[in-house]
């Protein structure tokens, strides 16, 4: 009886907290002009609902918990010289505006919309237009990014920050937003038990998607799509990337997905589809390549030899220049029941595997790994009278490369 009686008079106190909260109006058309003014007129818990119109007011520092509505998408502008929206409290939502044209600066790091040790701050459908970084979150905590588009036209790296920027951060929920022309699309480092979920981040300077030092996070059913090096996780331990396409990632130096230095993740049910290379993985262990789909890439997987306990399984290998390829002769990973396109073998037990182990490893591709120029004799009749002979007398690439139980089929995947 106590305890009903307690919860009874905390929520009744809430009520009463909520009916002082007020709404106030700007625009034009309104007795409050300036967005500035309604800060100072408003407490904590108001609603501000900006009316459209043009809105050129310096830096807007919101300093309490306070809910910033846009009607037919105000535009609030930085005129190149300042950082828009600055927010320095928890507990604060922004919806429904276009903000732009943010100052350009490399130390401060000047954003559209810039979190500052908040917590509980939902940032959503909003138009992030032409800014430095677009939103930028430091030592932020159970903030939700969604459903924003953010949108920039960087030339080069140096003049250009990224979509979405997080430092130091846990509990994101990165959601549903359209990125493009950044210098990263979206960028963790030393962010933790986070979520990257059904973004497209595109035509972006580097990566779509690049974080650092940045464990226990998980990307699921989000688009990398022609950007200038793909994706890259780098120095990081139990990440899952479930359902993810990485698609048309071309360049010298390009991927659909670069691993460097990660361990104990989980890679499943991801399609990259024409990249210059799908996977290249450097420095990791422990990491499970599951029911995925490599078609049409230039390298469907390049493994290092720096490359330990890892196991690709049940994935789908279709229509690659080169499957495999790697720069040593001991590589301790194990590949088991995947399909390949390019065995040649054949199924007398009818159990839908070849009895004969496939080895994914062609020895052109050993050859264009060392001397990268030889890549002019692709389809030549000696690289194929090469290719066949390795696969009758192996003699020079790594015998530990090897799928003992090759599909027949293709995965429906």
């Amino acid at each position: 009886m106590v305890k009903s009686l307690t919860c009874y008079f905390v929520l009744l106190l809430l009520c009463i907290g909520n009916l002082d909260a007020k709404q106030i109006h700007v625009g034009k058309n309104q007795a409050i002009k300036t967005i500035k003014a309604a800060l100072v007129a408003s407490g904590p818990r108001d609603t501000i609902m900006i009316h459209s119109g043009m809105y050129h007011e310096g830096n807007i520092e919101i300093t309490q918990p306070l809910t910033i509505i846009g009607i037919d998408l105000p535009i609030i502008d930085g005129d190149r010289k300042f950082e828009v929206i600055s927010i320095k409290s928890d507990s604060v939502t922004i919806k429904g505006l276009r903000v732009q044209h943010s100052g350009y600066a490399t130390l401060d790091d000047p954003g559209g919309i810039k979190i500052y040790n908040g917590s509980h701050i939902l940032i959503e459908e909003n138009e992030l237009f032409d800014n430095f970084f677009g939103i930028y979150i430091l030592f932020g905590k159970k903030c939700h990014i969604k459903n924003n588009r953010i949108v920039a036209f960087g030339k080069t790296e140096d003049r250009i920050g990224n979509g979405i920027h997080a430092w130091k951060s846990d509990s994101l929920i990165i959601e549903g937003n359209d990125i493009s022309g950044c210098r990263d699309g979206i960028y963790f480092e030393f962010v933790t038990h986070s979520l990257v979920w059904r973004n497209i981040s595109y035509s972006n300077l580097r990566y779509g998607l690049h974080f650092m030092f940045s464990n226990n996070d998980s990307y699921i059913t989000n688009i990398f799509k022609n950007n200038g090096a793909g994706v890259a996780v780098m120095f990081t331990k139990g990440v899952k990337m479930f359902n993810n396409t990485f698609i048309e990632n071309w360049g010298d130096a390009a991927y659909g997905l670069l691993l460097k230095e990660i361990s104990d993740s989980y890679i499943f049910n991801n399609k990259f589809i024409r990249n210059t290379s799908g996977i290249y993985m450097e420095g990791t262990n422990r990491i499970t390549v599951e029911k995925n789909v490599f078609e049409s890439n230039g390298w469907a997987m390049r493994i290092q030899a720096s490359c330990m306990d890892n196991d690709v399984k049940l994935n789908n290998f279709i229509g690659n220049t080169f499957d495999i390829g790697t720069n040593g002769t001991l590589v301790l990973n194990n590949f088991d029941g995947n399909f390949w396109d390019k065995y040649e073998g054949y199924d007398l037990t009818r159990d839908g595997f070849g009895d004969v182990p496939y080895h994914p490893l062609s020895l052109f591709s050993v050859i264009v790994e060392q001397n990268p120029p030889a890549m002019l004799l692709y389809r030549s009749t000696m690289v194929s009278l090469l290719d066949k002979s390795e696969k009758v007398l192996p003699s020079l690439t790594p015998e530990n490369f090897i799928d003992n139980k090759p599909r027949m089929r293709a995965l429906p995947l």
